[in-house]
């Protein structure tokens, strides 16, 4: 009943945001959020996720091999960077546990996120289909792509809980997963985005932090909604 209350109250009375930049760690919700925002507001959505995904996609069909190293694959990647185009984020198999690593280890590289920075910019200030705004959601949307954006958000949970997530989302897909794996990969993924000297993942300061440990979908909405109706 609450959750009704509040969904109907927003709908009312909130103006939607021009700009609603969401970060966070691997699956710690923000996906799942951002979609049902960008549905609430009437908003365009980027995942900028599948930004470096589509380079690391191209990366390893180019049969490059994408290391520890950057060295070994920056120049390819930086290239393919610079050319990417909208249509490249439709392809298949962006969404493979393999592109997501590719993904993590592409996005320490500091020229391929200068190549994407304009792109993700110009789709925050030119969002497409005349959206009333747009939602981006990544690792430093707040801090770095839209540091003046209206609404940022910071979307958080343990490392376990994630890797819990994951590993369900997998076997749910019919993927074959071991749970350790899928923990070990994650821990690794997190240090590379944390660590990184390329736009870190970092809050915002000004960020609103969500912990969804213990919140399902439905009302971690509800929680951003009334905050945004009350900033």
């Amino acid at each position: 009943m609450v959750l009704v209350v509040v969904l109907k109250k927003c709908d009312n009375f909130m103006m939607a945001p021009k700009i609603i930049a969401i970060d966070g760690p691997a699956a710690a919700g923000k996906g799942t959020l951002a979609k049902r925002l960008a549905e609430h507001f009437g908003m365009e959505l980027l995942d900028t996720g599948l930004l470096y995904r589509a380079v690391g996609r191209k990366v390893l069909d180019a049969f490059v091999e994408i290391g520890d190293d950057p060295k070994f694959f920056s120049v390819i990647a930086e290239k393919i960077a610079q050319n990417l185009i909208p249509a490249d984020l439709e392809v298949d198999g962006l969404r493979t546990d393999q592109a997501a690593q590719a993904a993590s280890k592409i996005s320490t590289v500091p020229e391929v996120r200068a190549a994407l920075l304009d792109f993700q910019r110009d789709f925050a200030m030119n969002p497409p289909n005349r959206g009333k705004g747009a939602i981006l959601d990544g690792r430093d949307i707040g801090t770095v792509v839209c540091p003046d954006a209206d609404i940022k958000l910071f979307i958080f949970a343990s490392t376990e809980v994630r890797a819990k997530r994951r590993y369900k989302e997998l076997q749910y897909r019919g993927v074959e997963a071991i749970y350790a794996r899928v923990l070990e990969d994650m821990e690794k993924r997190d240090a590379r985005d944390i660590e990184r000297d390329a736009s870190p993942l970092i809050p915002a300061k000004d960020s609103f932090q969500l912990d969804t440990n213990n919140l399902d979908a439905d009302r971690a909405l509800a929680v951003v909604l009334d905050y945004i109706q009350n900033k």
